[in-house]
């Protein structure tokens, strides 16, 4: 318990000395820039880092907004979300294309006030698939991203044309690598020549000059390590993993002696879950609260068996404080049938081959009343069998004989025997003991 406890004080701390943001140091005087960086995979903990940030640009009284974008796309819940942050702010903004913006990125990029791009990169290629098979969308989940493509070109007076021809195949422009069967990604050159790139920089230097903020003072938001884990864990592929750690760390630590290796890796990887979620945004205090009470009540239900209340309702706390903390409620109901499945899986072959050897050895009755060790129900009367007595009630087919000086209780083969007749014992088995009606000269001739 003491190590529990102990483990459990570290993972707080390291949450609360994580959590603080870090901020860049200020140089230089004037007009304040912000950037802020667009990389990796656009997902759930982006939009988190993204809405701290803009609010911080904001609150220090920025004059300019620089998304410096680098990514191959991602959500498009969260882009969609991104990008509504982008047009909100009252701070001008601008894109800047470091390497690529495709996908979910192009559709973020198009949302900024403007847009430069550094030589040799690129935007394009926004078609919208299903997050689970790596296809295109259904209809309506197409029709949608091509009318939110439409108005983010629009926004800024570009031709929507090419926002649709980056995001559909079917639409044909060829003298930019694009023709019908191929999506529209176009370079740092074509995308100036079109209207999609106001300009090309390469590097912040020139960028600030065509802003017109060569004097300005640079300030960059830095991703804390707490939402560097945010969204590494908030990635759909990575939950479902979480999950089936977690629970089956925890389930096997239950088969294992002391508090070891599966218990420490199943509360970092639920912790993990919780931490993340909590800090893109997800979650509070009271999906930690929910989720520790589901725990004790399993545990009652375990050491304390009962009518299987405490367990359901726990099991019900446990999978409410996930859904509460989960951006999708689709998504965590799949991870947590994945989850539930492995575990199943591995603890049966864990039980097969190693067996209990934790907390349930306890509370679980191993021992068995064999008759190789002495232990026998009921003796089987073999030293009756052949043996002639009287039926000393009717038989229908079961009763009472006297068989020898012992009063017996017997069961007919099958037929209807009166009271008083003759009765042989033909067979036993335990206390069953199967008689026959026999008759007197039969009787006697045993006798003799």
């Amino acid at each position: 318990m003491f190590r529990i406890v102990l483990f459990s004080s570290m993972l707080m701390l390291a949450f609360i000395l994580s959590i603080v943001p870090q901020q860049a140091e200020s140089t230089g005087d004037g007009k304040l820039v912000y950037y802020i960086p667009v990389e990796q995979a656009v997902e759930r903990g982006l939009l988190a880092f993204l809405n701290r940030s803009i609010t911080a640009a904001e609150e220090e009284g920025a004059d300019h907004i620089v998304f410096e974008v680098n990514t191959p796309g991602g959500l498009v819940d969260a882009a969609s979300e991104i990008a509504s942050l982008i047009r909100n702010t009252e701070t001008p903004t601008t894109a800047y294309v470091i390497n690529d913006a495709m996908s979910a990125g192009a559709y973020i990029s198009l949302n900024a006030d403007q847009i430069v791009m550094t030589p040799g990169s690129e935007m394009g290629a926004a078609q919208v698939i299903e997050g689970g098979s790596g296809t295109a969308a259904d209809d309506k989940a197409h029709s949608a991203w091509l009318a939110a493509m439409r108005s983010a070109a629009e926004l800024n007076d570009r031709d929507p044309q090419y926002a649709l021809a980056m995001a559909d195949s079917e639409i044909d422009i060829p003298e930019y690598g694009a023709p019908s069967g191929r999506l529209l990604t176009l370079t740092s050159s074509e995308a100036y020549e079109v209207g999609y790139a106001e300009a090309i920089a390469q590097n912040r230097q020139e960028l600030l000059e065509y802003l017109n903020l060569e004097n300005a003072e640079e300030r960059e938001a830095e991703v804390s390590f707490a939402e560097q884990i945010a969204r590494f864990v908030t990635h759909p592929i990575v939950i479902p993993i979480l999950l089936s750690i977690g629970s089956m760390g925890l389930v096997l630590e239950l088969y294992s002696p002391g508090f070891g290796i599966p218990g420490i890796m199943g509360a970092s990887a639920l912790f993990l879950y919780f931490f993340g979620h909590m800090v893109a945004g997800f979650a509070g205090w009271e999906t930690f609260i929910l989720f520790s009470v589901g725990v004790i009540l399993l545990l009652i239900e375990i050491f304390v068996p009962g009518f299987g209340i405490f367990g359901i309702i726990g099991i019900g706390a446990i999978i409410g404080s996930m859904v509460l903390a989960s951006y999708s409620t689709m998504n965590i109901l799949l991870s947590i049938l994945i989850a539930a499945v492995l575990t199943t899986i591995v603890s049966i072959l864990f039980f097969k081959y190693v067996g209990y050897r934790g907390p349930l050895k306890r509370v679980i009755l191993n021992d068995a009343t064999k008759n190789e060790e002495g232990y026998v129900s009921n003796e089987t009367r073999t030293d009756i069998v052949g043996n002639v007595g009287e039926a000393l009630t009717t038989l229908r087919p079961s009763g009472t004989a006297l068989i020898g000086e012992e009063r017996l209780d017997v069961v007919s083969e099958g037929g209807y025997i009166e009271q008083g007749r003759n009765v042989k014992v033909i067979s036993t088995a335990g206390s069953r003991i199967v008689v026959r009606e026999v008759s007197g000269d039969t009787e006697n001739k045993e006798n003799e």
